[in-house]
């Protein structure tokens, strides 16, 4: 039977890359979803699969919408919602169209598209959707990238509700969420910050990631460190733990 699509938005980079990569392996042919198309096609030439490469800018809700539309006749199984991007410093000094733009992308867009293809696998009671989030999501706050940990926190919240209800209808549908901690990619430069923890690399990341995904594991965590924190932090009282994160990010402004 020919395999279906697997759709990777961010795909040009990092762990959109080797998400990629792995799901080649597993027999599926794919659609490519970034705004570089040159980096797009490089990407496509080392993969022994049929690849469909659609450029978007996706913090464009209009985009959004057009993609889906371009992909309304294809027999998509997997959509992973990976595109996203954060900033650190003082919430101050940021430039409000910047991270109005990070909420377009990292909230909007993720929600959005999650219900455009949700709507279509429930129809057929098959398929996958993977939201990237991060472990930034399963925290309390985390001051200088106060924006980004918000923005995580509503990918987690909303995924794990909307597994919930997909759950109880007895829906074969998979939703879940992608939480790591740092992970070694384009994403550190672009948010100008330097993580205190080793950071895992994409591959391994987008690997676990998928492995998990197939078993149907609703929220996960990659790399034991991060579970350990993640842990922990459901120990502490708020006001503790955030002031202890606080203290923490400013190193990586004020070094």
């Amino acid at each position: 039977m020919e395999k279906q699509y697997a759709v990777i938005t961010g795909a040009s980079s990092g762990i959109g890359a080797e998400f990629a990569k792995r799901f080649a392996k597993e027999g599926y042919k794919l659609v490519l979803i970034a705004r570089r198309k040159e980096r797009l096609e490089e990407l496509a030439k080392t993969l022994d699969t049929e690849c469909m490469i659609v450029t978007a800018d996706l913090s464009d809700m209009g985009e959004c919408k057009r993609v889906a539309q371009e992909l309304q006749k294809e027999d998509v199984e997997v959509f992973v919602n990976n595109a996203g991007f954060g900033y650190c410093g003082e919430t101050l000094n940021i430039e409000n169209d910047a991270e109005l733009n990070m909420i377009d992308l990292n909230v909007k867009a993720m929600h959005l598209l999650t219900k455009l293809f949700l709507d279509r696998m429930v129809k057929k009671d098959k398929g996958y959707i993977l939201n990237v989030a991060s472990s930034a999501g399963l925290l309390p706050a985390g001051p200088y990238m106060s924006s980004y940990y918000a923005t995580k926190a509503y990918v987690t919240s909303y995924t794990k509700g909307v597994a919930e209800e997909l759950r109880r209808r007895k829906s074969k549908v998979y939703v879940g969420c992608l939480c790591p901690g740092p992970v070694d990619t384009e994403f550190n430069k672009v948010a100008n910050v330097e993580f205190a923890l080793k950071g895992i690399t994409a591959s391994y990341c987008a690997n676990y990631a998928v492995t998990q995904m197939f078993r149907k594991k609703i929220t996960i965590v990659p790399a034991w460190k991060m579970k350990a924190l993640v842990t922990l932090s459901r120990f502490l009282p708020d006001s503790i733990y955030i002031r202890i994160a606080a203290k923490q990010q400013r190193k990586k402004i004020y070094k």
